[in-house]
């Protein structure tokens, strides 16, 4: 008999043929269970989890739903549990290679110059990785299906929680359509608007996303993997190509080196409706004013937060994401950039974000790089594949919206009809709701998609330097309430390298950038649309927080009262445990092979 797990009590038993104990625990899932069966088509290759389920709980609004799917009487049921390791962690890195690195890096260079592009995506890069530690030291301690808005109404005040859930959300649903309005600025490249309106583009783009979306998450998680697979593929061969590029090795044989930084320059002085800050001064502004688009570029990261509660055996896995994370934030972003500031000026016409940009411009720096060069066809092909990046994002974006706004009802913090779905486990009037929103990128029918794509650059950026700065506000408080209830830190799988210390240095520097993202709308001229772009969600945050607060009439949770040796935790040990177990049986009777080591040391830092 094989362990099964019942209104969240373990029961264990021997199998006859694996002798293995696993169980699942969801906090706020249904009473579901996994056997590990040993199937007949997997006699010599291992493993697979049959899921149990016990039926739906009668308590339809706390979230306890048949995981398989299964609607009751009032239309609620659950989510499949069809993704997989290799599903979660592709879509992560999917989501953080997007439009902010291989478009909006373009919007920088030409505002503020190489140097100054370089400068901010390793500035941010640095914070993003502080943020990935905070969140990895409290997800390993205690995996919660909530992710980073559960951890803020546990260690630091249940409002946080509401108001960075619910921000969280917004963030997605602006995503979206600006995924949207950067494939029309991609496709611009061969069609310009004056022949078809981008608007058409983005309608048959926002049907095609909202279709994928009704598959099932089997069909999601397997289709994204193969697009992030082709995104970090085509990103590789980016840098490469960029690199040999600035050295001299392509057709024209021009060794630009660091040629740009000297002329027109590493910084461009600040320029806004044809008025030009000259001197130290208008290059400072202007390198500070592109800090909005490294944020835009690096947003994504946090997903590990999303997908921590779905992860296998996250005291091991977690880490190792945070790990590969500044492994990729030095080679995706720092070197790529580096490569960028070598092969392009910020004034090259060719550039879309550029004064002298044309309609049919490249919205992608890496295919002026490209075509600079003399490469014959390969701007044709990048183009496409960079095309093929942003719908990957969009549908990923969609997907991650719709899941957050499925949790957020099954918390009681949104309406209960957001819980239904389909026979297939697909939230779908969270999808339907979700996806009115992406039509906001029909903006650019009336607009140039530039300046539709950095209004929604604005918006979304400010969002996630909120969602930042609470998930370093909640980490401080996490430590805090450790230091005084004087717990064996011993204990804990992993620890942030530089502790509180690294939180509180994040969390200035998260702070600084929320106020002075936008401060250039105040210089000349008075920018009123990038005013309220720019800040629109700090007020927001503000009123929800303390509406739900006062509502709810919430404390924060002091040091003393957090329940570190909580339920949940227990579980999870117990969890881990019987997985490590059953890890070591397997791995005893189905070893590595070399070429899986040889992989797990070398590719499987990128994939």
């Amino acid at each position: 008999m094989t362990p099964i797990k019942k209104n969240g009590e373990i029961m264990t038993g021997t199998s006859p043929s694996s002798s293995v104990e696993l169980s699942l625990f969801n906090k706020k899932g249904p009473s579901s269970s996994f056997v590990e069966k040993k199937g007949p088509e997997d006699n010599d290759s291992g493993y697979y989890q049959e899921a149990v389920v016990n039926g739906p709980s009668s308590d339809t609004h706390s979230g306890d739903f048949d995981a398989n799917g299964g609607n009751d009487s009032a239309g609620h049921g659950g989510l499949n549990r069809d993704l997989q390791a290799r599903h979660i962690t592709m879509i992560a890195i999917g989501g953080a290679l997007g439009t902010g690195l291989v478009i909006g890096s373009g919007a920088s260079l030409a505002a503020a110059g190489p140097g100054a592009l370089l400068l901010s995506f390793m500035i941010v890069g640095v914070i993003v990785w502080l943020v990935m530690c905070a969140l990895g030291e409290m997800a390993t301690w205690l995996p919660l299906s909530e992710g980073f808005p559960g951890y803020a109404s546990r260690f630091a005040d249940p409002a946080l929680g509401f108001a960075v859930g619910w921000i969280y959300y917004i963030k997605y649903i602006i995503v979206a359509p600006n995924q949207l309005t950067a494939a029309a600025l991609v496709i611009q490249y061969w069609v310009s608007r004056e022949v078809v309106n981008p608007g058409i583009w983005v309608a048959i783009f926002l049907v095609t996303l909202v279709t994928l979306n009704l598959f099932g998450v089997k069909i999601f998680g397997e289709m994204e993997f193969w697009l992030s697979c082709i995104k970090v593929v085509t990103m590789l061969g980016l840098i490469f190509l960029t690199m040999v590029i600035a050295l001299g090795g392509g057709p024209d044989h021009d060794r630009r080196g660091f040629r740009y930084w000297k002329d027109p320059g590493a910084f461009r002085p600040f320029e806004k409706n044809g008025q030009v800050m000259h001197g130290s001064a208008g290059k400072v502004v202007s390198s500070l004013s592109v800090m909005v688009t490294a944020v835009f570029a690096f947003m994504g990261t946090e997903l590990v937060g999303v997908t921590v509660g779905e992860a296998e055996n996250p005291r091991r896995n977690i880490p190792r994401a945070i790990k590969l994370t500044f492994y990729r934030i030095c080679l995706f972003y720092i070197v790529s950039v580096l490569f960028l500031g070598m092969c392009v000026p910020y004034n090259d016409a060719g550039l879309a974000f550029t004064k002298s940009g044309k309609t049919g411009a490249a919205a992608s720096p890496f295919v002026v790089a490209i075509t600079n060069a003399g490469i014959g066809k390969l701007d044709q092909v990048i183009n496409a594949a960079l095309l093929l990046f942003i719908l990957s994002g969009s549908n990923s974006d969609m997907y991650i919206a719709t899941r957050t706004l499925y949790g957020l009802a099954s918390n009681g913090i949104a309406p209960k009809v957001f819980l239904r779905v389909n026979r297939f486990g697909i939230p779908y009037v969270s999808l339907g709701f979700t996806a009115t929103f992406g039509l906001l990128s029909l903006l650019c029918i009336s607009s140039s998609a530039q300046r539709v794509f950095t209004i929604f650059v604005n918006i979304v950026s400010v969002m996630g330097l909120l969602t930042w700065i609470c998930i370093l506000w909640t980490h401080i408080c996490f430590v805090k309430g450790m230091e005084a209830q004087k717990i064996d830190t011993s204990k804990m799988v992993y620890r942030a390298p530089l502790g509180k210390i690294g939180s509180w240095v994040a969390l200035v520097f998260c702070c600084m950038i929320a106020l002075l993202k936008n401060f250039t709308a105040f210089i000349f001229d008075f920018d009123s649309v990038s005013f309220v772009t720019g800040y629109v969600g700090i007020p927001i945050f503000i009123i929800t927080f303390w509406v739900y607060k006062l509502v709810k009439k919430t404390h924060r949770v002091g040091a003393l009262e957090i329940d570190y040796e909580c339920m949940e935790k227990r579980k999870v040990d117990e969890e881990e445990k019987l997985f490590l177990e059953a890890e070591k049986r397997r791995l005893e009777e189905f070893p590595p092979s070399v070429w899986e080591k040889i992989y797990n040391n070398s590719l499987g830092y990128l994939f």
